[in-house]
């Protein structure tokens, strides 16, 4: 029996370095970046009319998505790294034609819809700001959208999105000054209220849809894949990656910091709205300027603040979804090239990648067409949300069915917790997805 090499000096400043609180930063990437984009303007609309809709009655989503919504990123990030594939190259060596077709078309369906109610979005939140037509900021926004992500590195645009994404601190803010009933929160929070009603259910699908969603799988694997392209990381004889110690480690740090965050922000949305619009009669939001009502709290100490909420809001929403709608985007990009073998990923240069960058275009030029067609733009983000819960059901089966694949991931397959989890996700996004279904048909 070979005995364990004693520690080197080597190993003893890895560990020394992976304590340090800057290791923490230096790490954060493709899962804070997905968890920044889960809080995209569907998100926001969502989150918004669940607290308008029915208070505090469904706060407990935001606590028990966090296991199920960490462990699916986390399974589908280490699938990306550990095989050097994005989620649609597995599929395609695993599985039939078919399934791979079926996925692929769930995943460019659900993103170009999500795309054109994030478009419509900001359009709508920055109409709130500047007196300029919606269809015209819609325009802009995609030609924003398109140009930054074919022509500037991703990373680079995602680091000035980050700050506009700090206008949703105005959420937590709003709830933290208003006088809350913090006991009836906690109870809200931990202990979950269902109601069997369609507009129950279809709000609930909604909320499990926008945290839990197909472009979140497919854009954490394939940006881990990106992360060990910039990193230079050499292959193995088998052709999958040889990882650098505490690669995957760092994956789960990453992706358990962005999911958390996403949620504490579902959650303070949720106090906020049902606070300050539920408990004023306000059931529904019909547009941006509804749901900017609720941080109206937090500015009326400023001098002339009749606009400043609308403002927060309205920044808010506009660097998420500049910030989401590439995400989108690009997952669709990713998809569709590793389906068809095209080259593929926001490391090259649009010469190098027509076809993933024309996939990224042309669902993007879709998402804006659907402004045009008489959609309402809260009502579409909402309706985004619930179609997204219902196509993540497919992708999770095959996901939970990857991640204990040992002949593929071998020591790095997802262990005892890891598979439970996703499978227990597998199973609350199916009887999600059936109630509301079995709601629709019972209510006609």
């Amino acid at each position: 029996m070979s005995e364990t090499p004693p520690p080197t000096d080597d190993d003893d400043a890895d560990r020394r370095e992976r304590r340090s609180p800057l290791h923490f930063l230096k790490v954060l990437g493709p899962g804070i970046i997905t968890g920044a984009a889960d809080d995209d303007p569907s998100g926001i609309a969502t989150y918004a009319q669940t607290g308008a809709q029915f208070g505090f009655g469904q706060l407990w989503t935001a606590l028990y998505q966090i296991p199920l919504l960490l462990a699916v990123q986390e399974a589908s990030g280490r699938i990306g790294a550990v095989t050097g594939k994005g989620l649609a190259g597995v599929i395609k060596e695993r599985y039939s034609r078919p399934v791979l077709i079926l996925v692929v078309l769930l995943v460019v369906c659900a993103n170009t819809i999500n795309i054109g109610a994030d478009i419509g979005a900001v359009a709508e939140s920055a109409a709130l700001v500047v007196n300029v037509p919606r269809w015209l900021l819609a325009i802009l926004t995609t030609a924003t959208v398109l140009f930054l992500e074919i022509y500037v590195s991703y990373r680079t645009y995602a680091k000035l999105l980050k700050w506009l994404a700090l206008a949703l601190l105005a959420y937590p803010a709003t709830a933290l000054i208003i006088r809350q009933p913090w006991g009836e929160i906690l109870y809200a929070t931990l202990v979950p209220h269902i109601e069997f009603s369609f507009s129950f259910l279809f709000i609930i699908t909604g909320v499990f849809g926008t945290s839990i969603s197909p472009y979140m799988f497919f854009w954490q694997a394939s940006e881990e894949v990106e992360e060990e392209i910039a990193r230079d990381v050499p292959l193995e004889s088998n052709g999958q990656p040889r990882l650098p110690r505490g690669f995957i480690a760092d994956l789960r740090l990453d992706t358990a910091a962005g999911m958390v965050a996403a949620e504490v922000a579902q959650w303070f949305i949720i106090i906020t709205t049902a606070s300050v619009l539920f408990q004023h009669g306000v059931r529904n939001i019909n547009t941006a300027a509804d749901a900017a009502r609720a941080l109206e709290p937090l500015v009326r100490s400023f001098p002339n603040s009749g606009q400043l909420s609308r403002d927060l809001f309205a920044v808010g929403v506009i660097g998420l979804g500049l910030l989401g709608i590439p995400v989108l985007a690009g997952s669709a990009g990713y998809a569709l090239s590793e389906a068809f073998g095209w080259k593929e990923g926001l490391s090259r240069k649009f010469r190098e990648a027509r076809g993933f960058y024309g996939v990224i275009a042309v669902s993007t030029l879709v998402g804006l067409s659907l402004n045009f067609v008489g959609i309402d733009p809260m009502k579409a983000l909402v309706f985004t949300a619930v179609f997204n819960g219902l196509a993540a059901v497919p992708l999770l089966y095959l996901i939970g069915r990857i991640n204990g694949d040992e002949r593929l991931l071998g020591a790095n397959r997802g262990g005892p917790l890891s598979r439970t989890m996703v499978w227990l996700t597998f199973g609350v996004m199916t009887l999600s997805g059936a109630a509301l279904i079995y709601t629709t048909i019972a209510q006609r």
